[in-house]
């Protein structure tokens, strides 16, 4: 009886872990994005805190770009927000940027873009702005080099926002 007890314990166990799914979303990579690179007159002003993890490279001398917007069709895009003189995005370090450009309502995506061959790895990305709550997205995966690389929870924001009339 008790080798019935332990068996069919063990078996619920397998199947219910082999079933699992990560809850944590993972980045994609993007293979048409559109960079509006024209600045609307109603600039904003928004803090970028990106933390870089531990498991990075010691440094990186890539370049890094990013990317963030809205469901409505405002980006806001910052090339370059490398400058290894700065020590910026060195392992275990968190850097703040002030980006500018229009105005938006919550922010749903974010992408990075990395060009180079240090590699780096970001942990996490928060956005925050004039009239949007902090936006966050966790990476903690090496940003590949030469792609759009992020999240988009606009769909998502769209589909829960129009069921709330």
């Amino acid at each position: 009886m008790k080798r019935a007890l332990s068996f069919l314990i063990f078996f619920a166990i397998f199947f219910n872990s082999s079933q699992a799914r990560s809850i944590i979303p993972q980045p994609q990579p993007l293979t048409s994005f559109n960079i509006n690179t024209t600045q609307n007159a109603r600039s904003c002003s928004f803090t970028v805190n990106i933390r870089t993890s531990c498991s990075s490279p010691r440094y990186t001398r890539d370049q890094i770009s990013l990317s963030f917007g809205d469901a409505y069709g405002n980006q806001v895009y910052a090339p370059r927000l490398d400058d290894p003189g700065s020590r910026t995005f060195e392992r275990c370090s968190v850097d703040t940027f002030q980006v500018y450009g229009p105005c938006t309502y919550q922010i749903c995506y974010l992408y990075l873009y990395r060009s180079g061959y240090d590699g780096w790895k970001p942990e996490s990305v928060q956005v925050s702005g004039y009239n949007t709550k902090p936006a966050s997205f966790y990476y903690n995966v090496f940003i590949p080099t030469n792609i759009w690389y992020g999240f988009n929870y606009c769909n998502a924001a769209s589909a829960s926002t129009s069921t709330m009339k």
